[in-house]
Formats: structure tokens, sequence, C-alpha cells
């Protein structure tokens, strides 16, 4: 199986990106965030067109979730939005079961996000980000005793560690680079999940977002903020995970680029 993640920048303005990278790039799942349309004007009728359907979660102008899958492939089950328990106006969070397309009683439990960006620490939007990894933690570990067999993939808005930084000096201590927030990213990982990216020899300044001033991406001046966790029971059947840095080099392309996960 093949899943990936994309964060889009508004699906409304690159649909003809995302469909020419599906037809490009037949996965399985493709979880995507900031689609930034509500579910009734969400493009159903151009993905099923396409070969494709999609549970989406959006909102107005901000946010926007979804999981889009092969029709010909079982549909996925148990949808559930948002983090249960946690109040939240915002549409960040996708979850449903996805069968094995040859095996549909082998199932994932895939979880697709877009983490909060935070803004600043010590503002009202950093400390609703800290309020949200809790959650999502507690959630997750109730979520990985039901099933082990679990991904969580999407734009987290944190960097793990220097290396999926640019400038480690310089954004020391910035939005993405704070302890704080890595500390919530590290309590994810201790609940028995790995970072796919880093089970594979990877080449230096590997990045998923670049901002779009200053040539940024051309200059490679990037941030690792786009990840895949993959629980304890599905690492030994991970056998790649990649950026495809491709779709960033678009006309009008999103700032993020996807990251694709390859299971045995």
């Amino acid at each position: 199986m093949k899943l990936a993640t994309w964060n889009v920048n508004s699906l409304s303005v690159r649909l003809p990106q995302v469909l020419d990278w599906l037809a490009a790039n037949p996965v399985d799942v493709l979880a995507l965030q900031e689609t930034k349309t509500t579910d009734d004007k969400f493009p159903h009728a151009a993905l099923n067109e396409a070969g494709w359907r999609a549970a989406a979660f959006g909102q107005k102008t901000y946010n926007g979730v979804a999981l889009i899958t092969p029709l010909g492939q079982p549909a996925p089950t148990d949808e559930v939005r948002n983090i249960p328990g946690f109040t939240d106006e915002l549409a960040r969070v996708i979850t449903a079961t996805v069968p094995h397309p040859e095996r549909p009683s082998d199932t994932l439990r895939v979880v697709g996000a877009y983490f909060p960006n935070g803004q600043a620490p010590g503002t009202d939007k950093f400390e609703y980000k800290m309020s949200w990894l809790r959650a999502l933690r507690d959630w997750l570990r109730e979520e990985l005793a039901f099933h082990p067999r679990l991904v969580l993939m999407g734009d987290y808005n944190i960097t793990f560690d220097d290396l999926d930084v640019w400038d480690p000096v310089g954004l020391a201590g910035t939005i993405h680079c704070t302890e704080e927030e890595r500390g919530h990213l590290k309590a994810l990982v201790g609940l028995g999940m790995t970072d796919a990216f880093r089970l594979f020899e990877q080449t230096e300044k590997s990045y998923s977002w670049w901002d779009y001033r200053e040539f940024a991406f051309r200059r490679n001046r990037g941030l690792r903020i786009d990840h895949v966790l993959v629980s304890d029971a599905l690492k030994p059947q991970v056998q790649a995970c990649a950026i495809d840095r491709l779709p960033r080099k678009n006309e009008r392309p999103s700032d993020h680029a996807p990251v694709v996960l390859t299971l045995a």
C-alpha cells in the first residue's frame, strides 16, 4: 500500500495539480490539508470522474482536511471528525478505517491532521496549539488500543530537531522549532509511533515546506513539518518514505510538498 499526505493550500486553486499528481502517483490514501472549502463545495464530482472518492471535512476560507481513496477499492469506514472530547470549531482532523485493496479484512486506521500553526510562543494561538496537542495525544492513546495498525500523517507544523530546519541557529525557539512543540511531538512518538521518514537514510536538508518569499524553494531554505508517524505494529512493513519535491516546482504551487509512505 502507498499513503501520502499533502497540504495543498487551497484545493479550489490546486485541484488540477492534485488530479495530475494522483494520476502519476496512484496511492491508496491521500490525506489533504488546508483544502479551504466547505463540504458542500468540495469537488467530489471531479474526483469521482477521475476515479477517486473523498471523505471531506472543511470550512470556509481556512483549514479543511480530506482523505482521498480510489473508487475501485473498498470504501473507508468509521469516519471521525476532529478530536473526540476536544471542543474545536476548526476543521483539522479526519480519521477513517481503510481496508487493504486486496485483503479488505486487513485494515489501517488512518488519521489525517492539520496541526495548529501556533503563531508565536506566548500567544493565545500558541496556547491553543498546546491544548490541541495534549488532546490529540490522549485520544491517540485510545485509538492505538483499538487500532494497533495506525498511521498519523499530515502537516504537523512542528520540526523534530535541527536537521529539519534550514537555519537551526537563527530559527531556534521560533514557531515550529520550540522545545514545547517538539516535546509534544516526542510524546506522540512515546505512544509507540515512529517517524517513517527517519527510518531511511535521507539526503541532507530534506524539507517539505518552503516560504513563497525570497526564493526560499530555489535556495532550499525550508522546514520539514509534514510527517508520517506509523505505529509499532506497522513499523516492520515500512519499505520507503520520501518527500516528492516535484509539485513544488509547479506554476502557482502549494508551499508544501507531498510525503509518500510505502508499506509492504
